[in-house]
C-alpha cells in the first residue's frame, strides 16, 4: 500500500478518466501534482464539460458554464502541473445513455498511445453514485481490459471507512453523496491511503479555488483550514478489491 507521498513515484505514468471537471483534483489533485514533480508523465482525461453544475442556471445557462469551466479546470491543471487532457465532448448528465461502444474505442486508443503503468478511475460506485461517475467507471474499465499494457494497474477512486466517519456531517450538509452513498473500503483493503503533506495539501486547495463555480461557495462555507483538511486525504483500491466488484452496486432509487 502507497501511504505516504514518496511513494508516488511507483504509480509510473499516470493516466486518469473522469466524468467532470473537479474531479481529478478533488480525488487525485495531490497524486498528479507529486508524480509531476517527480518527473512522471500525466494524462488528465475528461467526459463532459460540467454544464449542469450549477444550482443557478439562470446565471450560469449551459454553454457559459461549460466555457467557465473548461477555462478553469486549464488553470487548475496548470497549478498541478499537468500538460496533458483531453476532453471527451459527451453531454454532461448524459454518459449513462451513451452507447459505450464509442467511448470505450475512445479511452482504448489513447490506452494504446500512452501506454499507462496506472490508470485512475472511478470504481463502478461513482464514488457518489452519480450516472456519469458510473458510466466513465464502466468505460474505462472495459478499456483497460482491451488495451492496457502488461503489468498495468487500474486503481478506482474510494472512500475509506474512518474518512467517511470522520466528515459524515460534512458530507450530508452539502449533499456530496446520493442517497444509498457512500460505499466505503476498509482500510486493509486500499492500494492507496495518502493524506497529503501540508505543502502539497494547499497546492490542491489552490488547484480546486482555481475551479471557483464549483468550489467558491464551498470553501467560504468552511474556511481554508477545514477545507484543505477534508481534501487532504486521496485514496485508492485495486478494481479486484473494491466492495462492489463482486457484487451488484447500489443503486440510488
Amino acid at each position: 500500500m502507497i501511504t505516504s507521498t514518496s511513494g508516488i513515484t511507483a504509480l509510473g505514468t499516470v493516466l486518469g478518466v473522469w466524468a467532470h471537471p473537479d474531479d481529478e483534483a478533488y480525488l487525485s489533485g495531490g497524486l498528479m501534482a507529486l508524480a509531476r514533480d517527480a518527473g512522471s508523465r500525466v494524462v488528465c482525461v475528461t467526459a463532459t464539460r460540467g454544464e449542469l453544475g450549477t444550482a443557478d442556471p439562470w446565471t450560469w445557462p449551459p454553454p457559459v458554464l461549460a466555457a467557465r469551466r473548461t477555462t478553469e479546470l486549464a488553470r487548475c491543471l496548470q497549478v498541478l502541473g499537468v500538460t496533458e487532457h483531453r476532453w471527451l465532448r459527451y453531454s454532461d448528465g448524459g454518459c449513462a445513455g451513451v452507447d459505450p461502444a464509442e467511448p470505450v474505442g475512445r479511452l482504448a486508443e489513447l490506452i494504446d498511445r500512452v501506454r499507462p503503468d496506472t490508470v485512475l478511475t472511478f470504481g463502478p460506485d461513482g464514488v457518489t453514485g452519480h450516472p456519469d461517475h458510473r458510466a466513465v467507471s464502466a468505460w474505462t474499465t472495459a478499456a483497460f481490459d482491451e488495451a492496457a499494457p502488461a503489468g498495468a494497474r487500474l486503481l478506482y477512486a474510494a472512500v475509506p471507512e474512518a474518512f467517511a466517519t470522520r466528515w459524515a456531517a460534512i458530507d450530508e450538509r452539502f449533499g456530496v453523496y446520493l442517497p444509498g452513498y457512500p460505499v466505503t473500503t476498509p482500510a486493509d483493503r486500499l492500494a492507496v491511503d495518502v493524506v497529503l503533506d501540508p505543502g502539497t495539501a494547499d497546492r490542491k486547495v489552490r488547484a480546486l479555488a482555481e475551479q471557483r463555480t464549483q468550489t467558491a461557495g464551498l470553501i467560504a462555507e468552511l474556511g481554508v483550514r477545514t477545507y484543505t483538511e477534508w481534501v487532504a486525504q486521496e485514496a485508492y483500491v485495486e478494481r479486484a478489491l473494491h466492495p462492489l466488484v463482486d457484487r451488484p452496486a447500489v443503486t440510488s432509487g
